[in-house]
């Protein structure tokens, strides 16, 4: 039983490490700009397009606004959803990020989606 159980174990660990390279691969099918468009008292409005290098039409496409410090640590973040994007195309998002002291730059990725043939990726 000890032997099947680490087998098990093993198998599920190769299969993990296998998936890895290939969310790594479906997220490098996107760019993303970015451009800070206003700033309130309570939020910013982050701004810009996700470009779909890929063969294949992205759904579900969601992306992430992080507010950073000068040392790059988070301090606050925003999502949002950006959509469908097909094959070789672009969709314009729009996210708030909550205004916090201390942030010296945003970073925008995204940070969910599934690609039309299959499998969805949320790196």
């Amino acid at each position: 039983m000890a032997v099947r159980t680490a087998a098990t174990a093993a198998a599920l660990l190769l299969l993990l490490l296998a998936a890895s390279p290939a969310a790594a691969q479906g997220q490098a099918s996107f760019r993303v700009t970015q451009k800070v468009e206003r700033t309130t008292a309570t939020h910013a409005v982050v701004v810009g397009e996700v470009f779909n290098d890929a063969a294949a039409g992205a759904l579900e496409v969601y992306v992430t606004a992080e507010a950073l410090d000068p040392a790059g640590k988070r301090l606050a973040q925003g999502i949002a959803w950006v959509g469908s994007i097909r094959a070789r195309g672009s969709e314009a998002y729009t996210v708030r990020v909550p205004t916090v002291r201390g942030v010296t730059r945003y970073r925008v990725y995204v940070s969910g989606f599934q690609f039309a043939f299959g499998g969805s990726e949320a790196p």
